[in-house]
């Protein structure tokens, strides 16, 4: 693979929020961390909406929450055909841990992330996807 420079001008805000990036994932240069982050923005990106692909819903709520399990226990037994396993870790006392390991159409698993991160009570999630591409 053949390798171009070019230059690029950042806020110094953004420069020094780039410089502890690069510290605390140890990459050696500015440079492949700037890969690595366009990198995974262009596989999350160009994914089509139909493309078959694999990854991870992982989620943090409070359980004591009104509802919140049996809601997102109804949610995946509506998508039943995309989730390969469930990890439920309890982190405190309060607070849970889920990893939801999918596979399916990306349209389908972003609605599914969409629907889970939307249940009230739900501190943080996020989907990871990926392809074989």
């Amino acid at each position: 693979m053949k390798v171009k420079r070019f230059g690029v001008s950042l806020d110094e805000q953004i420069l020094t929020e780039l410089d502890h990036f690069v510290d605390m994932r140890k990459f050696p240069n500015r440079s492949q961390a700037i890969r690595y982050l366009i990198s995974n923005y262009l596989i999350e990106e160009k994914i089509d909406e139909n493309k078959i692909v694999a990854g991870c819903i992982v989620l943090v709520y409070d359980h004591h929450k009104r509802d919140l399990q049996t809601k997102s226990t109804a949610i995946q037994h509506d998508f039943h055909e995309t989730i390969l396993s469930v990890m439920h870790v309890h982190i405190d006392h309060h607070n849970c841990l889920e990893t939801i390991a999918v596979m399916g159409k990306s349209d389908r698993l972003r609605e599914l992330a969409d629907k889970l991160i939307a249940i009230k009570g739900v501190k943080h999630g996020k989907l990871v996807i990926t392809t074989t591409d």
